[in-house]
């Protein structure tokens, strides 16, 4: 299915590794001219999952960080630039399946994913009378390494794959695939949603 991103430009960040960097390929891939930005943030799986009465204020900290404070920065910038050239566009934020449903010592995790989800929302209404539309996507457990690392141990994993009906965490290009849906003119009447790619995780 043709998506349309020959010769658009196109901004993606935290390129460096994992879903990122799947899309910047993937846009490559489609002819966007693409302009990666890579932000380096440090050993945060170990910050986020933390049982809610071991919470420290530096995990609080580096997870509205990265999970809320980055999204509004770099949406501004992306919006503010769409809105002075007078063109429409599309901004995808990375979610989580742990923003509307509770898992164990990700408290944190999953209030600020929680947050992005209604700043999406919140998003969509403000810019949508300038043509730019505002989605995001919410991935269960996806196979970067850092996901590998985090989820190896077959007990461990065997909790939240019991909760999953397809039975398998997501792969780079399950997530990478809707987010090119999500900017993409294919999507042109979706905005302010949240996009599943959780194997029905939010079904049981």
């Amino acid at each position: 299915m043709e998506l349309g991103f020959a010769g658009r430009r196109v901004l993606v960040t935290g390129a460096g590794k994992g879903i990122g960097r799947g899309t910047v390929q993937a846009l490559h891939a489609a002819g966007a001219r693409v302009v990666a930005v890579s932000r380096t943030q440090g050993d945060l799986d170990s910050l986020v999952r933390e049982p809610f009465l071991e919470v420290t204020k530096e995990a609080f900290d580096r997870s509205v960080e990265v999970n809320l404070r980055a999204a509004i920065q770099v949406s501004q910038i992306v919006a503010r630039g769409l809105i002075a050239r007078g063109v429409p566009g599309a901004i995808v934020n990375v979610s989580s399946q742990g923003s509307k449903r509770a898992v164990t010592n990700h408290s944190v995790y999953c209030s600020t994913k929680g947050a992005l989800d209604m700043l999406t929302k919140v998003m969509a209404l403000e810019l949508g009378p300038h043509k730019i539309r505002v989605n995001a996507v919410n991935p269960t457990v996806v196979m970067t390494p850092m996901g590998q690392a985090a989820w190896s141990d077959p007990h461990k994993a065997k909790t939240m794959l019991d909760r999953i009906p397809l039975g398998k965490f997501a792969e780079v290009e399950h997530v990478v695939d809707a987010i090119l849906f999500l900017l993409s003119d294919r999507s042109g009447m979706t905005t302010g949603s949240t996009m599943p790619v959780e194997g029905g995780f939010w079904a049981c």
